[in-house]
């Protein structure tokens, strides 16, 4: 028996072939494709306006000041031009939709400037006896123009604020919110801020809410070792619907403790710690504090709550670092990984290079840089032998030997000096921070400082993890910079770099401005 026409035919059967069946339409008589109504298309589009009751004209309001439109009754929508948002948004707004299929919605091209924005919609409806119409039809929305309370109320006085945030650090430096602000920049933490403002120890962040200002002192909470009070005061009061309007004020305070510090651990801390120490390192500030022993390779975390309940301070902070020269070293122990990091203990004998020419003295100490450090090479690190420490912590130790020196760091600056270019092939980004009057900012440390967090950058690839370096357009390599001798300094390499997009054509610039 044949299963199919193919074999029938191979089998020399004669098959009658199926033709599809036509009809004439029953208003205009040309033949069509048989359909429940026996009415061609046009015809049947003559009799039945699927779109009829459909809304084609809808009222929208706007915002021009944060580009968001109002979902009634009190919700704001941030959404771009011929943004999938904006066309969710759009549809949502058309009342009477379900009584047809939506099948397809596409925007129709319309100046920006004519407050119109028109949809194309292509619906489906059954119709007469069952058969499935499909038609499309435009719809104009037309916008309104106005502000949002937010907007309004920063346009009405633009220091109106109802939460900040003041960030502080007792410390002679910023380099902690060089860092800081680059992890905010990273995450958006700061992009509700209706104002921020540098001032002498730290930034004031202000917020149109209250909630912005708990959720940026949560982010910081999550970065860094930092303690909060909050305060509120009243602005006004409503006694006949019983409304209040308060300020809220948010003082959190950042650790003191900052990277490559040497802290002497209080006696209690550091038994907690299982006898590390006393002298140790911080080699990395996040929610915690990374200690590392120099002297014995061991390393620990120190949790916000356990520092704040002791509270200590640094014995020597990184401005206090004092440059030397290696003259000998031999490493006495394997190289260990500690941390993610590596590390080697070696006896070296270093001199200051301030004492060239002046004196002969010569210091012998033991250093975690075996790894590193090569004879005629140049270290950062404290001089202990010449520091006057009024420190109560390291008093508690009577019977310490305290060494002459601890190296914290490798010295790039001579291989630096040979490169003659002061231009990097990166570049950051930067809050957009008003000066505060009264702050006494001194420009040239402050500038000073900030190369100096550059060069960090470059030397710790670990830094630059958690933050954004752009390419710098305006960088042309030199001559001079490639005519070095020896090894070279540390660099960005280019493959973490970002490209930097820019809004041209009459757009909005970004907020944040480039630092190089």
């Amino acid at each position: 028996m044949l299963h199919s026409p193919a074999m029938a035919e191979e089998a020399g059967m004669f098959m009658v072939h199926q033709t599809v069946g036509s009809v004439l339409c029953c208003k205009c008589g040309i033949p069509m494709a048989p359909n429940a109504a026996n009415m061609c298309v046009k015809c049947l589009r003559s009799e039945v306006d699927i779109t009829e009751g459909l809304q084609k004209h809808v009222t929208i309001v706007h915002c021009p000041e944060c580009d968001c439109y109002l979902q009634p009754p009190r919700t704001w929508i941030k959404a771009q031009l011929e943004s999938k948002e904006l066309l969710t948004f759009c549809v949502k707004r058309l009342k009477n939709l379900n009584k047809v299929r939506l099948v397809h919605a596409e925007f129709i091209w319309t100046e920006p400037h004519s407050k119109r924005i028109k949809v194309k919609l292509k619906v489906q409806k059954e119709v007469l006896n069952g058969a499935i119409l499909e038609q499309s039809y435009v719809v104009e929305y037309v916008q309104q123009e106005h502000m949002c309370e937010s907007c309004s109320r920063v346009q009405a006085n633009p220091d109106q604020w109802v939460a900040s945030v003041q960030l502080r650090q007792h410390v002679s430096h910023r380099r902690t919110f060089f860092y800081l602000e680059q992890l905010i920049l990273r995450h958006g933490a700061a992009a509700s801020a209706i104002k921020i403002k540098q001032m002498e120890q730290g930034i004031d962040f202000f917020f149109a809410n209250r909630s912005h200002g708990v959720k940026f002192v949560e982010f910081v909470g999550k970065v860094a070792p930092v303690r909060s009070r909050s305060d509120k005061q009243l602005v006004s009061h409503d006694s006949k619907s019983n409304n209040y309007n308060y300020k809220h004020t948010f003082s959190v305070e950042i650790s003191p403790i900052c990277r490559e510090d040497l802290i002497c651990l209080p006696p209690k801390v550091r038994s907690s710690l299982g006898n590390l120490g006393p002298l140790v390192i911080c080699t990395k500030v996040t929610n915690s504090i990374a200690l590392f022993d120099p002297f014995t390779l061991r390393h620990c975390f120190l949790d916000t709550d356990q520092y704040w309940r002791y509270s200590f301070k640094s014995l020597h902070t990184s401005r206090e670092l004092v440059e030397y020269i290696v003259l000998d070293i031999e490493i006495i122990s394997p190289e260990v990984n500690v941390g993610g990091s590596r590390f080697a203990l070696a006896d070296a004998q270093v001199a200051r290079v301030s004492d060239f020419g002046k004196n002969d003295t010569i210091f012998n100490i033991k250093t975690h840089l075996g790894h590193l450090l090569n004879p005629g090479d140049y270290a950062l690190g404290y001089d202990l032998y010449g520091a006057n420490s009024n420190d109560d912590e390291l008093e508690k130790y009577r019977g310490l030997v305290i060494p002459d020196a601890i190296l914290i760091k490798k010295s790039y600056e001579e291989k630096r000096q040979k490169k003659h270019a002061k231009a990097r092939p990166w570049k950051l980004k930067s809050l957009g921070m008003e000066v505060d009057d009264k702050a006494k900012l001194d420009q040239e440390k402050v500038d000073s400082e900030y190369e100096q967090f550059l060069k960090d950058l470059e030397e710790n690839p670990e830094m630059r993890l958690n933050i954004s370096l752009y390419h710098n357009e305006e960088y042309q390599p030199s001559e001079m910079a490639s005519m070095t001798d020896g090894e070279d300094a540390p660099s960005v390499p280019l493959e973490e770099l970002l490209a930097d997009l820019e809004l041209r054509d009459g757009e909005d610039e970004d907020d944040s401005s480039m630092r190089e």
